[in-house]
């Protein structure tokens, strides 16, 4: 979790051009209601709490790499949002939440059923009565190939300082371990320069996480 990927402004600053199109932000947006509470834990540069909280909820974003949050203040509508450094696995803020988010692939950045234990008990110490939780874990019964090189998924874009860039990913995964190793990369058209940074993800069974989710004292009602 302290992968240069997420805690280098140089990259950070292209977070949002490797996340477009996110349907899970579509989903949490359509949740929210005016005055409810939210926790949006690894919340990143804030794009989903900004959009959140601008929807009239009440909205605390944590995450643990400071170049994040600086883009997260910086929105348009950041100043709506209560931004808070912290560990998932152990903020504790003394208060509870109608709703906690953990979108993208947050959950699975935690390698180690400890440390997903210690994470799923911070989001039982914030939920309110009745509150809801939310997250997404990618399947690795899944039996299409989850591994990419980068020949296979160049894309261009529009940046909004650097103007075109190239962006790439390759990743490659191991069926023992279930973790996913993987490389993002950003190309400055006008002056070629590139930044690459990698980072790894966890797999786990849905069977797993239902064990671990009782254990935690939550209740999976979808």
């Amino acid at each position: 979790m302290e992968e240069d990927l997420y805690t280098d402004p140089l990259l950070a600053q292209f977070y949002d051009s490797a996340s477009q199109n996110r349907v899970d932000f579509e989903y949490c947006l359509g949740m929210a209601m005016p005055g409810m509470s939210i926790l949006d834990l690894g919340c990143g540069t804030g794009e989903l709490a900004v959009g959140l909280a601008k929807l009239g909820a009440e909205v605390t974003g944590v995450e643990p790499a400071e170049a994040m949050l600086d883009i997260a203040r910086g929105r348009d509508g950041g100043g709506l949002v209560t931004w808070v450094q912290g560990d998932a696995r152990n903020v504790r803020l003394e208060r509870k939440f109608d709703l906690v988010i953990l979108t993208g692939h947050s959950f699975q950045v935690f390698l180690t059923a400890a440390d997903q234990l210690k994470l799923l008990a911070s989001i039982a110490a914030h939920l309110a009565l009745n509150g809801r939780f939310i997250f997404d874990s990618r399947n690795p019964d899944f039996e299409a190939l989850k591994g990419r090189k980068v020949d296979d998924n160049i894309r261009s874009l529009e940046h909004e300082l650097h103007g075109q860039i190239e962006m790439w990913n390759r990743s490659d995964y191991d069926e023992d371990s279930r973790i996913l190793t993987y490389e993002n990369g950003f190309r400055i058209v006008a002056t070629g320069e590139e930044h690459v940074a990698g980072a790894e993800i966890l797999y786990t069974k849905q069977r797993d996480i239902a064990d671990m989710l009782a254990a935690s004292g939550l209740c999976a009602d979808e």
